[in-house]
């Protein structure tokens, strides 16, 4: 294997593990930037920035300006959010606010008081599963 599909391949696998979490039980205010999937269990206030993976967790309350690459609410969350690729609003979800994303999935169960905006799919972003780029 060449060592630019090795640093390749160790940054696929960097991304895909969790990078962080802020447990239950834990309040933090400021400016959370990562790379990797984060979770968020406890309360967090503030600006979330990242092109990884976002989850908010069951126990989870979210007060934050957010832009990430994909987010997944299983918890309570208020802000303007903004996901490159899909947001997932599962059954236990509940948002207040603005989404803008390409794809938006909301289980029956979850609760939305919030604007909605469908956008283009990012450049670069990988399509959904089964369907080709045209090229």
């Amino acid at each position: 294997m060449k060592e630019k599909e090795k640093e390749k391949l160790r940054e696929i696998v960097d991304e895909s593990r969790l990078a962080g979490l802020i447990d239950h039980g834990t309040e933090l205010k400021g400016e959370l930037n990562f790379k990797g999937s984060f979770r968020i269990e406890g309360y967090f206030q503030g600006k979330i920035f990242s092109d990884a993976m976002l989850i908010i967790g069951e126990k989870g309350k979210v007060e934050a300006d957010i832009k990430v690459g994909q987010l997944i609410i299983n918890g309570e969350i208020h802000g303007n959010i903004q996901a490159r690729e899909r947001i997932e609003v599962h059954n236990r979800g509940r948002v207040f606010g603005t989404l803008i994303t390409p794809r938006l999935v909301v289980e029956e169960g979850a609760y939305l008081e919030a604007s909605c905006q469908t956008t283009e799919v990012a450049a670069g972003s990988p399509e959904a599963p089964g369907v080709k780029q045209s090229t």
